[in-house]
């Protein structure tokens, strides 16, 4: 599982938001089911600025969300992230190995009304 949380950090905060993804990040890492994290800046927009974490499940991200420490450390961050999706679950994966192709997680009857939107019919 893939999860994408997007940021706008003005030039001038650009060393304090570092430290606080760093702390973040390291929180995140010590959960069990975390696997890898990348914070990177847009080389266009350099105000723009992006965190990829990778998980093991849903479960697992999920769970970390409720650990202490994360709610200590990355929440207060993740909480400053642009008001979109940001969990993917990864369907198709590429790598030196050839294509892994995975079925989806989701319930059939999964239910996709966000937050604050009517329900769909």
């Amino acid at each position: 599982m893939l999860v994408v949380n997007r940021f706008t950090v003005a030039r001038d905060a650009s060393d304090a938001f570092m430290e606080k993804a760093r702390a973040a990040v390291n929180t995140l890492a010590a959960r069990p089911g975390f696997i890898r994290a990348r914070l990177g800046r847009s080389v266009d927009e350099p105000d723009s600025w992006c965190l990829v974490t990778e998980w093991e499940s849903v479960g697992a991200y999920r769970r970390a969300l409720g650990d202490f420490d994360v709610r200590l450390y990355a929440t207060p961050l993740l909480a400053e992230a642009v008001d979109e999706p940001s969990a993917f679950e990864i369907l198709t994966a590429w790598d030196e190995t050839g294509v892994v192709i995975s079925d989806s997680d989701r319930a059939v009857d999964a239910d996709t009304t966000r937050i604050g939107e009517p329900p769909r019919d």
